[in-house]
């Protein structure tokens, strides 16, 4: 029986550009279905009890820094740990990515949030500017067209409904692998996705 996999993110999150990769990998060798589902964690935050980066403890920032460093290493992935652009509204992109996971598949989908991910995370470039996802978009070799789509009320309406189904399913960070109900929160949890998956 075929596996899906529920992905939820945010573009702007470092955490799902350090295991991007390694979950696309291990889905494609597991032969599961990938669910491309950005969502507002500015949404779901005030629910779940998490925080907006700027309103944590210091000392929580400061391991923060660490952590990415260490596992930037740890991955041999470049990362900037303070990009230019950053914080960074990613809702602009979400929808992008959403409209193209609608129109041209989840694979592209997939391929579209990577070069999104490194823009902000290796490139330091703006994800919020239109110039920006418009330059992404012809590098992925997708539409043009797809950056108006991701303005339509349909679409914003989805990407509301995939926030609201990531509230529904327990989900508090990014990002988040859910199989058959069950949560694999962070990309350290990846080995576990990959045990799960092996085991159906």
């Amino acid at each position: 029986m075929s596996t899906t996999i529920d992905y939820y993110f945010t573009p702007q999150s470092p955490w799902t550009y350090l295991g991007h990769q390694r979950f696309a990998q291990i889905a494609s060798a597991a032969g599961a279905a990938v669910r491309v589902l950005p969502v507002d964690f500015g949404k779901i935050f005030p629910i779940s009890g998490g925080l907006p980066l700027g309103q944590r403890a210091p000392q929580r920032q400061a391991y923060r820094l660490v952590e990415l460093q260490r596992f930037s290493e740890h991955l041999q992935l470049p990362l900037n740990r303070q990009p230019k652009f950053f914080p960074v509204g990613g809702d602009p992109a979400a929808r992008l990515i959403t409209a193209v996971d609608q129109a041209d598949g989840s694979a592209a989908a997939m391929a579209l949030a990577g070069a999104i991910f490194r823009a902000v995370w290796v490139e330091e470039r703006d994800i919020a500017s239109e110039q920006v996802l418009a330059a992404i978009l012809h590098q992925c070799g997708l539409e043009a067209g797809r950056l108006a789509q991701s303005h339509s009320p349909a679409i914003g309406q989805l990407y509301e409904t995939n926030t609201r189904q990531a509230i529904d399913a327990g989900v508090f960070g990014a990002p988040s692998y859910v199989v058959d109900g069950e949560i694999f929160w962070g990309q350290d949890r990846l080995g576990l996705l990959e045990k799960k998956l092996a085991a159906r």
